[in-house]
């Protein structure tokens, strides 16, 4: 008997875009009221009302992918100018050289790389719990599969370092802007208060995924056949990759030329409030030194900047899709009646089981609107009254908003960025959620243990 395989990415969205339409002639259409507070639509609380069903029809199929394409094209155009501007960096061989002297360096010394992998683990995770590192993700796998791979590692190891690690530094956010910092200015809370309590759910996430990562990573040094990857993917053994590849000054001073990138994005986005459009434009300056550093002629840094952005096509058309599926849910107005529903359910429950349902309210509602500052104006007017009325700190249901959105974005399918990676990487999406499940059991368990403590200990 054949095994059953989930089909292709794209073909995944497609079902859920149809599912949407379908779901709009049963859900019944609803609104609240919303109004404009600093540049974000909030919903006022008390406001929802039925309004005129609006059900999709099968022509929205076919529409609505059109129309998520041209709502992304901030995103979609920030993938393609990266993916050119990595393909600009690789061609000059800067990336193969840094790789390849540090493949040498653990087969050298190979305790380094139970050092070095979960240093870039904490890093990406920082970087999620502080400036809400996500659609940069995009960036970072270009360079971690590769390492992964010369590692002796598969693909899913190449994507977890980065990915995982700032998913859980998202979900478990001390600093972010983008979720903790709107969530709390929308709840009346003091902006960035409470960060000892969230330093901890950030540290205890980054941990458990830090060691779930090495438990793969020790999976595959037993046997190469323990990689989920295995019967799609071959990798060779570290000791015979080891080959000489010349680290020229030129290749040098483009790494560094990459590193010092990592700053001023670290900068940009934490002082300066950039966005997609600069860090697509910072990382396109970063392609076009490249090759006046790594001496490209101009045809070769052409065709090097087209064929990584080649490499995207796949990314773009699920991030256009993803946002297609969004736009189908907003115009069959049934998001707020899901919003209203809940609500109406978590009012009647005790306070401890209350703040549980807050919580996967928020991770269900995620899978419709996967965008963390968005979600925190859609459910944050209404989540913040709600929980004085349940005798629970407001501070605790940002908690359970930032967790609830942060750790369904490693796996929802209507994710553009996690739909977006798994077509950068080619790794099947079923294969991705065995992979994940166990960890994502361990992280829901351990939210729903902080958010319990949170009420118990009357956090706020």
């Amino acid at each position: 008997m054949n095994k059953f395989k989930l089909p292709d990415t794209l073909v995944i969205s497609s079902f859920i875009l149809l599912l949407v339409i379908v779901l709009t002639w049963i859900i019944p259409a609803g609104e609240y009221s919303r109004e404009i507070v600093e540049n974000r639509s909030i919903v006022v609380p008390g406001s929802y009302q039925v309004v005129t069903p609006a059900p999709q029809n099968i022509l929205n199929f076919f529409i609505a992918p059109v129309k998520g394409f041209i709502s992304a094209t901030e995103v979609i155009a920030f993938i393609f100018f990266v993916g050119g501007a990595f393909g600009i960096v690789n061609a000059t061989g800067a990336i193969d050289a840094g790789l390849e002297k540090l493949v040498n360096l653990t087969v050298r010394n190979p305790a380094y790389k139970w050092v070095i992998i979960p240093l870039l683990i904490l890093a990406f995770s920082f970087c999620g719990g502080s400036f809400g590192m996500s659609e940069e993700i995009l960036v970072f796998v270009l360079i971690t599969i590769p390492l992964a791979q010369a590692l002796g590692y598969d693909t899913i190891t190449g994507v977890a370092i980065p990915f995982v690690g700032a998913g859980v530094g998202f979900a478990g956010a001390f600093l972010n802007p983008f979720t903790v910092g709107v969530a709390q200015g929308i709840a009346q809370v003091p902006l960035f208060s409470g960060i000892r309590y969230r330093l901890l759910v950030w540290a205890v996430f980054s941990l458990m995924a830090i060691a779930y990562i090495l438990w793969y990573i020790y999976r595959q040094d037993v046997s190469r056949e323990n990689s989920l990857l295995y019967s799609v993917e071959t990798a060779t053994p570290l000791e015979k990759q080891v080959r000489e590849y010349p680290l020229t000054v030129n290749r040098i001073i483009v790494l560094i030329l990459f590193f010092l990138t990592i700053l001023i994005l670290g900068w940009g986005v934490t002082t300066q409030g950039w966005y997609i459009t600069e860090i697509a434009g910072l990382f396109f300056a970063l392609g076009i030194f490249s090759s006046l550093i790594g001496g490209l002629s101009l045809s070769q840094t052409t065709n090097a900047f087209v064929d990584g952005a080649k490499e995207m096509m796949m990314a773009c058309l699920i991030v256009g899709f993803c946002k297609g599926i969004l736009i189908v849910a907003t115009e069959g107005k049934i998001i707020d009646t899901i919003l209203f529903q809940i609500t109406q359910t978590v009012e009647s429950l005790p306070t401890v089981i209350s703040v549980q349902a807050m919580f996967w309210f928020q991770a269900i509602l995620n899978f419709f609107v996967p965008s963390g500052s968005g979600q925190a104006a859609l459910t944050m007017p209404i989540m913040a009254p709600l929980s004085d009325l349940l005798g629970i700190s407001r501070q605790t249901a940002v908690l359970a908003f930032q967790m609830g959105d942060g750790l369904n974005n490693l796996i929802i399918p209507t994710s553009g960025v996690t739909m977006g990676v798994l077509s950068i990487a080619k790794i099947p999406y079923e294969i991705w959620l065995r992979w994940i499940m166990p960890l994502m059991v361990y992280l829901f368990l351990g939210a729903m243990f902080f958010l319990f403590v949170a009420v118990k200990i009357g956090w706020s």
